[in-house]
C-alpha cells in the first residue's frame, strides 16, 4: 500500500477566508490528508487580528465536516515542518500575477533547501480572486458586511473581535 499523500497548505489565515477554504477543499482531490499549517512567524510584515491559537481553533471549526483536514501551527522553516510531518507537497494560493513573483521566489528557495519538496500553485474560484485576509480585516474594521467572504464561525469571531 502506498504512503498517504500528505499536503501542506501554509499561511497566516488571519482570518481564514472563503478563498482559503476553496483552495483547501480542492486540495482534497489529490491529497489523502491536508495539513492547514498556521505560521507562527510571519514571512511578510502584517498586523495580526487573531492569535495563532485563535486561528487554529477557527480553522478547525470550519473543517469539522472533513476528517482529512488537520490544522497545525508551525514556526521556523516550512521545509523543516514538512520533513517533520512527512509531507512532500506544499500548496500555495495565487490570486493575481502580483502574488506569483513572491511565491515563485519562495518556491525556488524551498526547493534549494529540500529538492524533494514539490510546490503546487492553485488559483481560487473566480469569485474569490480579489479576496484577501487583509481586505476582510479592513472591511470588517470599517463596519462593512463580510458575510459573503468568510464562513459563519469566522464571521462570528470577527464580529466579537471588532465591536462597533
Amino acid at each position: 500500500m502506498a504512503e498517504p499523500r500528505v499536503v501542506v497548505y501554509p499561511g497566516s489565515f488571519d482570518p481564514l477566508t472563503l478563498g482559503h477554504e476553496d483552495i483547501a477543499r480542492r486540495c482534497l482531490r489529490f491529497a489523502d490528508k491536508l495539513i492547514v499549517a498556521v505560521a507562527r512567524t510571519a514571512t511578510q510584515q502584517k498586523d495580526r487580528l487573531f492569535s495563532v491559537e485563535e486561528r487554529v481553533a477557527m480553522i478547525e471549526e470550519c473543517f469539522t465536516d472533513e476528517p482529512r483536514v488537520e490544522v497545525a501551527e508551525f514556526s521556523g522553516l516550512l521545509v523543516d515542518f514538512c520533513r517533520k510531518i512527512g509531507a512532500q507537497i506544499v500548496v500555495r494560493g495565487l490570486r493575481a500575477v502580483s502574488d506569483f513573483e513572491y511565491e515563485f521566489q519562495m518556491a525556488l528557495m524551498n526547493r534549494s533547501l529540500w529538492p524533494e519538496l514539490e510546490m503546487v500553485f492553485m488559483a481560487p474560484a473566480g469569485k474569490y480572486t480579489f479576496l484577501s485576509a487583509s481586505l476582510v480585516r479592513e472591511v470588517a474594521s470599517l463596519g462593512g458586511d463580510i458575510s459573503r467572504f468568510v464562513s459563519p464561525p469566522v464571521l462570528r469571531r470577527l464580529e466579537e473581535r471588532i465591536d462597533h
